[in-house]
């Protein structure tokens, strides 16, 4: 499969506009290509914590690196505080959903449960490494290592949202959405997310109920993204287009070499 990285950037892009004042729950409102929509810090850390792992690299200086490049990309304020001291510094114990958002090349990396478990702990670790941060990049790194090794929704919903979030277990979509809000958890994102794809019809339509879910949009797109196309195995061609007008050379480099 190509473009892995992309199917984390594209949701990120096409969420950004609904993530504040445009924040929206009606589903046909939803413009995947709102002249608006670019890459926030969510495809920055994907790609940086792909860059380790692809490279065998230091996870804390990639992360450090590539963030203080991409200056104003949306950054938490912990952080964002992290990324401006000149040196770096130790963990601060997030339980933030960034650590959902940037973890997706270990799902596709990794060989077994166990190595992907291994790699999604460490792009948790350098800022995210409060028991419930590193429970949140594990459980989507799971979901998308499963759809990748073909397992079906029944499997990833078991293994994935019953295991790590059992209060969500009984929960749906319609049921969620009413009251969801915008929330920069993982507690409350994460399980939100697999609702999404575990629910979604398609790639598009997964993006699109992680964005009219009402929530931190493009997060929950990057995070339901992957997802999905590990599963479906499909992404629209103009969705992979709008994205790579918009990626710095970097980052397409690092999605040409991420293949599977």
């Amino acid at each position: 499969m190509k473009n892995l990285l992309l199917s984390a950037a594209i949701g990120d892009i096409c969420g950004v506009p609904y993530e504040f004042e445009g924040r929206t729950k009606d589903y046909d409102a939803v413009d995947l290509y709102n002249p608006e929509n670019t890459y926030s810090d969510d495809t920055v850390c994907t790609f940086a914590c792909a860059e380790a792992l692809l490279h065998n690299m230091d996870m804390a200086e990639r992360l450090h690196t590539r963030c203080r490049q991409e200056k104003g990309r949306g950054y938490g304020g912990r952080f964002a505080r992290w990324i401006m001291r000149p040196e770096i510094t130790p963990s601060y114990n997030s339980y933030g959903n960034g650590s959902g958002m940037r973890c997706s090349a270990a799902g596709f990396l990794a060989k077994t449960k166990d190595e992907c478990i291994e790699l999604a702990t460490k792009t948790a670790l350098p800022t995210h490494d409060h028991p419930e941060g590193i429970k949140g990049a594990v459980a989507t790194a799971l979901a998308i290592f499963y759809a990748m090794q073909g397992e079906d929704k029944d499997f990833i919903r078991k293994n994935v949202l019953y295991e790590y979030y059992p209060e969500w277990k009984d929960k749906t979509y319609a049921e969620i959405k009413p009251g969801y809000y915008f929330n920069e958890t993982c507690q409350l994102t994460i399980p939100a997310a697999l609702i999404c794809f575990l629910e979604s019809k398609d790639y598009v339509d997964c993006i699109i109920l992680a964005i009219s879910l009402g929530g931190d949009a493009d997060t929950l797109a990057a995070i339901a993204g992957p997802m999905a196309y590990a599963y479906y195995k499909y992404m629209p061609q103009e969705l992979i287009d709008n994205a790579k007008a918009k990626l710095p050379q970097w980052m397409l480099e690092l999605n040409d070499e991420l293949e599977i």
